[in-house]
């Protein structure tokens, strides 16, 4: 049977070798043999459960319930056509989400009254999840997930609308060209770092983390849509890098 060292199984999957010894200390994927100098070979049946794991973290799901999924046996054949049904899934919710989107636009431009929810509806949160859980973790989901199950419908509504004036009020600094070294903006990402440590239910956004999500503001065309556009993000990305210096060892 053909074997892929573990090198060239993590370049076709753009896993690192790290994620897949991780992978194989929580049981989730052994390797097919381990070579006496230490190195990793799979298999067929192995690169079928590896499918099979890729396909389900690709609908957010933490690596516990991945592993209770994957008890019986199924052949990369069978991966790939569930795979596919699910993506089949994912793709009506998608086009469910456009028309939704589409709606929301076209009342408000032509001044059209709606509720909260009838705003809201074209947002996806599993997108966001799978985000928090690729770039810190499944911890640091699970943990902020927790902390909002655990508040009441008042406090909810206060915690989105900190988040609102939060991130409002960074838009506007940038917008308006608030030096983002000067006080009044470093005041604000102070204020952010805080939310954020909050909204990770208590987890402080080391410097890796705090560096990683000002990256995230500018690379990801959503986050920048949100500050009002790619110029407003680099001020905002610029404005944490400072107070990361100033104040993250």
């Amino acid at each position: 049977m053909p074997e892929w060292p573990i090198k060239d199984v993590a370049r076709a999957t753009g896993l690192t070798s790290r994620t897949l010894r991780h992978y194989e200390q929580i049981g989730l994927l052994r390797p097919s043999r381990v070579a006496h100098n230490g190195y990793r070979f799979y298999g067929e049946t192995e690169l079928s459960r590896l499918y099979r794991i890729l396909s389900l973290r690709a609908l957010e799901l933490p690596l516990a319930t991945i592993q209770n999924a994957l008890e019986d046996d199924e052949t990369l054949a069978e991966a790939i056509t569930t795979h596919l049904a699910l993506l089949e899934e994912r793709r009506d919710r998608t086009i469910q989400q456009i028309t939704a989107v589409r709606h929301t636009l076209d009342a408000v431009t032509k001044g059209k009254s709606m509720t909260i929810k009838d705003i809201f509806d074209g947002f996806d949160q599993s997108q966001h999840e799978a985000e928090v859980r690729e770039r810190w973790g499944d911890d640091a989901w699970e943990r902020s997930a927790k902390r909002r199950e655990q508040m009441s419908k008042d406090q909810l509504q206060a915690d989105g609308q900190r988040s609102v004036d939060i991130n409002t009020a960074l838009r506007e600094a940038a917008a308006t060209g608030v030096d983002p070294s000067g006080a009044r903006f470093q005041s604000l990402i102070a204020a952010h770092h805080r939310w954020v440590t909050e909204y990770w239910a208590g987890r402080v956004p080391d410097r890796t983390a705090y560096t990683g999500l000002s990256e995230l503001y500018v690379a990801d065309a959503r986050f920048a849509a949100t500050y009002g556009g790619q110029q407003n993000a680099e001020s905002i990305r610029e404005a944490m890098r400072v107070w990361i210096e100033a104040n993250l060892d």
